[in-house]
């Protein structure tokens, strides 16, 4: 503990020479100035608390999806990983470090400590954004260091003195304590956007093949709200989460790029892995091509969606960079002159069987041809998969057909929220609170204007109420934000997150409705939880909220697969249920233990101790 508190004292906060050098130190030197009192001064030290979360961001990648069900090692692949894939790392692993998180904690805690909060320009309070969202930072390197170390050592003071490292008796802090020390500080800045430093994007350079890289600080920074919301699901506060991640969608993102972002993602019939598009598609399939690229979300200069990212540099000389494009087969830092000549042959990390089983099976629901019929009056499915797979990977041809390379990762961005995610936790957290149809709405239709009509049969008068007064994403004050969308052009504001991969899963006003049915999708899951535990699935409201709680986690593996997050996902779920005890005390750590068999963990997943890594 000393070497590393230690390490973060001596590191202190660095000065940066602009927003132009990606997060380029100037200076390596300890620089401690308690006179943060200018009202411009500090943007440097909120740029260097961006520069710390650069240092974190390939371990936060490499450990959340190395420990999940969604990847597999290869013969390329990096023992670091592959000592996170099978959970025999040790502190000598390049990618367990406490110490990159506690830099970003202690940097903020100075920020904290000494930024003068009183600062007008006129009646506007011109640091308060900022300084809520130094503690939006700290917040969620906290809960990060919970999720992956269980307990860690809590301090709120900047560590400055060795006196102060040799003196310490700091407390160690589960996640629970974490978000009951921080949680209820951070909710006097609920509704408080980002800081906005004047500046929407900034050049910083071009990549080594010679595509120009912008930087958006606005979404370097994590919304309080987000990171409320994250803190309650965690902790099993359903309400609280819901209430957070609401406000967030309906008052604090910034416009409708970000608070509607499904409108810019809806679902996309693309062709099958190396297949054309007719020899895929079933022959009634109408010929409809609806929306834009998904993929376009994980474009290198890229806002679609987007809530917080670390961006990382183009090049050593621009600042931090990155390991991750390369372990998912891409050369970010090649000499060459075109993106598809980036992939590399050592792939490090490929899509595990469970991931393509998943995807391979799920239906694809589009619209019918009709003789005589008008476009989208009907809605057939078939066992087409998910089109985000075939967005997400590219096979290979000829002798490099078994070659799968995850393209999320083509560039530098490090994605740690989008608008998605934020939807998805609120379905997660109404789902836990009893409000099915709310949670399942999510998935199906979006949030629109259209659940308050009698026609959406599976919303009960009670959700429609909740989502005009509770969740008042409908209110009088909010509709107008999320309106109905229209079946002539199937253009709306808010689709349903599982039309981003799975076709037109929405009711619609056409005669054929989906087939993507509450009851039904609840219901076949609830018989593959049976199946595949070998336990008695009743038909009590409890065993459906864990059936809808698995079609989520389905969905989180479908959406936000690669991204970082997934083991954490499995983890918050496998408590929640464990808590539940739906069908046992330790249900949940069988549950998780179960979707990373096929790893052969070196460490019984059944036992919740052994989910955290050594603490170094």
């Amino acid at each position: 503990m000393k070497k590393i508190f230690f390490a973060i004292a001596a590191f202190g906060l660095i000065a940066f020479s602009s927003c132009s050098d990606m997060l380029e130190t100037d200076s390596t030197r300890q620089l401690f100035d308690k006179e943060l009192n200018s009202k411009t001064d500090s943007v440097f030290y909120g740029f260097g608390i961006m520069q710390a979360m650069q240092q974190l961001a390939d371990q936060y990648v490499f450990q959340g999806e190395m420990q999940g069900d969604l990847v597999n090692t290869t013969y390329y692949t990096d023992n670091n990983l592959r000592q996170l894939a099978n959970f025999s790392a040790t502190t000598a692993n390049k990618y367990d470090s406490a110490y990159v998180f506690y830099r970003v904690i202690n940097n903020c805690n100075y920020y904290i400590a000494h930024r003068d909060t009183t600062l007008r320009t006129g009646s506007t309070n011109v640091v308060i954004n900022e300084y809520a969202a130094v503690k939006a930072f700290r917040a969620w390197a906290y809960l990060q260091l919970a999720r992956v170390y269980g307990k860690v050592p809590f301090f709120t003071e900047p560590l400055v003195t060795i006196s102060q490292i040799d003196n310490n008796n700091y407390p160690e802090l589960d996640i629970n304590g974490i978000v009951a020390r921080l949680a209820p500080d951070l909710e006097r800045y609920s509704g408080y956007g980002v800081p906005n430093y004047g500046v929407t994007s900034g050049d910083i350079g071009s990549t080594n093949w010679g595509q120009s890289k912008r930087m958006f600080p606005s979404l370097c920074f994590i919304p309080v709200d987000v990171i409320l919301g994250e803190m309650y699901l965690e902790t099993a506060q359903y309400d609280k989460a819901a209430r957070y991640y609401t406000t967030y969608l309906t008052n604090v993102a910034p416009d409708e790029n970000h608070r509607l972002a499904q409108s810019y993602v809806a679902s996309l019939a693309l062709p099958n892995r190396g297949m054309g598009a007719a020899s895929y598609l079933p022959s009634d399939y109408d010929g409809t091509v609806s929306g834009t690229n998904w993929s376009s979300i994980f474009n290198n200069n890229s806002t679609t969606d987007i809530i917080t990212y670390i961006p990382m540099a183009v090049n050593r000389l621009r600042g931090v960079t990155t390991n991750v494009p390369k372990a998912f087969g891409y050369n970010y830092y090649s000499t060459s002159n075109a993106i598809d000549s980036l992939r590399i042959d050592e792939i490090q990390i490929a899509p595990s069987a469970s991931y393509t089983t998943l995807s391979d099976s799920t239906d694809y629901y589009y619209f019918k041809q009709v003789t005589g019929g008008l476009r989208q009056q009907y809605v057939n499915n078939a066992k087409l998969g998910d089109m985000r797979y075939r967005s997400t990977i590219t096979r290979g041809e000829g002798e490099d057909s078994t070659k799968l390379w995850i393209n999320k990762f083509n560039n530098g961005n490090i994605i740690l929220y989008r608008t998605t995610t934020v939807y998805l936790h609120l379905a997660e957290a109404l789902n836990r609170l009893g409000y099915l149809d709310a949670a399942f709405a999510i998935l199906k239709d979006g949030i629109t204007a259209s659940l308050l009509d009698s026609a959406r049969t599976y919303i009960k008068d009670e959700t429609r109420n909740l989502f005009q007064n509770t969740y008042p994403f409908l209110s009088e004050e909010n509709i107008s934000k999320f309106p109905v969308q229209t079946t002539s052009n199937f253009t709306g504001t808010n689709y349903g997150i599982h039309q981003h991969g799975a076709g037109a899963v929405g009711d619609g006003n056409y005669p054929g409705r989906s087939a993507y049915q509450l009851d039904t999708i609840v219901g076949n899951k609830m018989k593959e939880i049976a199946k595949v535990f070998n336990v008695t699935v009743g038909t009590t409201k409890n065993d459906s909220i864990n059936a809808l709680e698995d079609i989520l986690c389905d969905e989180y593996a479908l959406e936000l697969a690669f991204e970082g997050n997934r083991f954490y996902d499995l983890c918050r779920l496998a408590r929640h249920k464990n808590e539940s005890s739906i069908y046992g005390a330790n249900f949940g750590s069988i549950w998780l233990a179960r979707k990373l068999k096929y790893k052969n963990p070196v460490k019984d997943l059944t036992v919740p101790d052994n989910w955290y890594l050594p603490f170094k």
